[in-house]
């Protein structure tokens, strides 16, 4: 396969980085509009979320399984049939008039999207030569941060100005743009021409397996905050199932087969699993911060969705120059330990400066510390994902990103999970903490009521109403609080994450390639 050069290249990198963005705002688009969906189509706020469900339990199926797909198909093919297959889907969600269709395009539309990652980063990598590689990962991470920092955004101005089928619509011309472009524009590899399918053993025992024990764990994780985890029957019956499966699907792959669907003995490489560890917490903390910055700026200062996507904006467009500067860093031979470093350094100061907000906050406070994550975030991508697969041979390769993509996303349900669960469970408590404080009898307590009461009053409410009133918005008030504290506390929690996690930054073998064996693994990134 001859190397795009020129004009050709940069029309595979526009191709690879908007499939690659538009996999991952799809991951968060939906989640500002949960609301208007269940609105429009007559159902609970539980019931909806199984469209955030469906997406996510396809998606990590899926992307394990992209290096096998992959050598089956061809990676043309794939990437191809796959960016058809999310366009579709796409068009078939903005059309679904009921919840179970919307959820049935969303799976098929996790199912596409699920390609687009780890392939899109082999294209970049096969578009430049080695010398240029960093500069190639820098413009991928860029693509890997802006996608769910665009997805609220984008996802709050379509809800605020338009109907909610045009988060998915707004997919359709990308999609179409993006198969004409890849069939015009990608060159298929040599082995890609002849593929002989019927040597090519498909590991069905691996492939249920690996779908049962994921898919489980990815409906545990995303679930059992709503459900009551354990005192639901079937969080405890797909937490058994993921229990039994996944480590029967580890033997198997390593054990019971020739031919695994995922060759997990890449794993033996210390940087992919020290690097695998570390980019959980990456994925962690940046599906976490996109959860919660939205529902502490519109929940507790009471911003629109438009309002919180806009000050998004600065910490989006220092992101990229910062990649620039890592790819040139890197391209140097900046330690990328070192340029980690800094980046965990910076997304712990994000999380603790959140941690610090109160309702007072500014738009300005919120940009600011929304500029340090996405500084914190260039620095740690790029160099993180290299260290985690530098070490590996070249036909290990396409395993090891696939490997990466997949901790990332579980790292992000990880992420939401534990948010959910952590934020319920300290609101109570800080809930019962601020109630337990309030004495009858107090001057201040009696003087907050007497104020909720006549300002009712002034209304035109009667005098009981408004007292019964001053009770139910003191409750709304202590409510409020508890929330606030609540989501400073996991703002800490996470911030602390990156602490714990942080000596495992000095078990990563730094490694500079020469250019033969970067040659080779370009080759190999397919």
């Amino acid at each position: 396969m001859n190397q795009p050069t020129g004009f050709r290249r940069w029309i595979v990198v526009i191709t690879a980085i908007s499939a690659a963005i538009i996999e991952l705002i799809d991951i968060s688009i939906v989640n500002v509009g949960l609301t208007d969906i269940a609105g429009n189509l007559g159902v609970t706020i539980e019931d909806v979320s199984w469209v955030v469900t469906s997406y996510a339990i396809a998606n990590v199926i899926v992307i394990p399984m992209t290096s096998f797909l992959q050598r089956y198909f061809g990676r043309k093919n794939y990437y191809i049939g796959s960016i058809f297959l999310f366009t579709l889907a796409s068009y078939g969600c903005g059309l679904s008039d009921n919840l179970w269709m919307l959820v049935f395009f969303r799976f098929l539309q996790g199912v596409g999207g699920g390609a687009l990652l780890s392939t899109s980063q082999g294209l970049m990598y096969d578009a430049f030569p080695p010398s240029q590689r960093a500069t190639a990962s820098a413009l991928f991470g860029m693509g890997i941060v802006l996608g769910p920092t665009l997805g609220p955004t984008l996802g709050g101005y379509i809800i605020d100005n338009y109907h909610w089928s045009w988060m998915f619509y707004i997919n359709v011309p990308i999609g179409i743009v993006a198969v004409m472009l890849s069939s015009a524009f990608i060159d298929k590899k040599e082995e890609e021409l002849n593929i002989n399918r019927a040597a090519i053993k498909i590991d069905q025992f691996g492939i249920l397996l690996l779908a049962i024990g994921v898919g489980s764990l990815q409906y545990v994780l995303e679930r059992g905050e709503a459900d009551d985890w354990f005192d639901s029957s079937l969080i405890t019956g797909l937490t058994l199932a993921a229990a039994v499966t996944l480590p029967l699907f580890v033997w198997w792959e390593l054990r019971g087969t020739r031919e695994p669907v995922v060759d997990l003995r890449t794993l033996k490489n210390r940087n992919l699993v020290v690097g695998s560890l570390l980019i959980v917490v990456v994925g962690y903390g940046l599906f976490t911060s996109v959860l919660l910055y939205p529902l502490f700026a519109q929940r507790i200062i009471g911003m629109t969705a438009t309002q919180t996507g806009k000050l998004l904006i600065p910490g989006g467009l220092i992101t990229l120059p910062m990649f620039a500067l890592t790819g040139r860093l890197l391209a140097k031979g900046t330690s990328p330990r070192l340029i980690v470093i800094f980046g965990y350094i910076a997304f712990a100061a994000f999380c603790f400066t959140m941690s610090t907000y109160n309702m007072d906050a500014s738009n300005g406070d919120f940009i600011g510390a929304l500029i340090i994550r996405g500084i914190g975030l260039a620095l740690v991508n790029v160099p993180l994902i290299n260290q985690s697969v530098s070490t590996l041979e070249p036909r290990q390769l396409p395993t090891g990103i696939a490997i990466v993509n997949m901790m990332r996303q579980l790292g992000g349900a990880f992420g939401v999970a534990i948010t959910n669960t952590y934020v319920t469970q300290r609101s109570a408590v800080h809930r019962g903490d601020l109630v337990s404080n309030l004495q009858p009898g107090d001057p201040l307590l009696t003087e907050r009521l007497n104020a909720l009461t006549q300002g009712l009053m002034a209304r035109g409410v009667n005098a009981f109403d408004a007292t019964t009133g001053a009770y139910r918005n003191l409750d709304l008030i202590i409510q409020k609080q508890a929330l606030m504290v609540s989501y400073l506390d996991t703002f800490r929690l996470a911030g602390l994450f990156f602490v714990v996690s942080f000596p495992l930054l000095f078990l990563l073998k730094n490694k500079k390639m020469d250019p033969a064996a970067a040659k080779a693994v370009a080759d190999a990134a397919h």
